[in-house]
């Protein structure tokens, strides 16, 4: 059963995970490359300076398989090692495929967004919530631990204190909740949300596409190196920035007050 549905909108893509009637389980056999595929075509895509990642009907994402797990089937069966290689060459290649997305991604976070789901929501970017959208790390509560990396992004969206108490408790918190604590950027009406989203995807794909696949670059690397590693990466990628013609084109548009009109080059 295919995971994705993909559509297009000028320079912003849109990843719908379309399997509502399971309200967007995750981890079928196939469902990593698939994901794999579409970020490779987004990332392989000039003309993609955007994408906003939602779910189908209710849910955006209620997470792993659950019946799965209860079967023991698919990713959840067999031996231990299998189920380890299960989760390293599928479920953990849709993570890694959207971590190394290099344009911005916007969650549109349109319902239930649970373990796994959850995750893959705090990946993205720049997270947008209806209000009817809810969050939780219920891994716990299935006997399991967060093995999709929730351990590792979490602490750094809500701090460690927070995120330690949704690991620990498999609370679900409310869309206000969410805000409050920093987790999404804010909460819309339900029939707000994707007019919200593409607004904002709009505003982003209007920006200059190489230098905004390379500040994102420049926000990732930062994670994990020091100030004068990180401002030494600034000055090399700044240094290719200012020979774009997108530059002049920026700087024209400010002197001569319009709307600048950016095309990569």
């Amino acid at each position: 059963m295919p995971l994705l549905s993909i559509t297009h909108s000028g320079h912003a893509t849109t990843i719908t995970l379309d399997r509502p009637d399971s309200m967007n389980a995750l981890g079928i056999d196939g469902d990593g490359a698939e994901f794999e595929a579409a970020c490779h075509a987004v990332n392989a895509d000039p003309n993609v300076r955007c994408v906003i990642l939602t779910g189908a009907g209710r849910a955006f994402s209620a997470g792993g398989d659950v019946k799965a797990m209860k079967e023991r089937t698919g990713n959840f069966g067999g031996a231990p090692i299998d189920v380890a290689n299960g989760y390293r060459t599928n479920i953990h290649r849709i993570l890694r495929s959207l971590y190394a997305l290099q344009v911005p991604v916007i969650a549109a976070v349109n319902g239930p967004a649970i373990g796994l789901g959850c995750d893959l929501a705090c990946l993205a970017d720049i997270r947008i919530a209806s209000d009817r959208a809810k969050f939780g790390v219920t891994f716990l509560k299935l006997g399991i631990i967060p093995g999709d990396g929730g351990a590792w992004i979490l602490p750094r969206i809500i701090g460690e204190a927070r995120a330690a108490e949704l690991l620990y408790t498999g609370d679900v918190i409310d869309a206000a909740t969410a805000e409050k604590w920093g987790l999404v950027s804010r909460v819309v009406p339900a029939d707000n949300l994707m007019h919200d989203a593409a607004a904002m995807a709009g505003k982003i794909a209007a920006m200059p596409p190489h230098a905004l696949r390379q500040t994102k670059n420049l926000l990732r690397q930062g994670r994990s190196m020091s100030y004068d590693s990180a401002l030494e990466l600034a000055a090399n990628t700044q240094a290719l920035m200012h020979h774009t013609r997108d530059h002049v084109e920026g700087i024209d548009a400010l002197l001569e007050k319009r709307p600048a009109i950016f095309t990569g080059e």
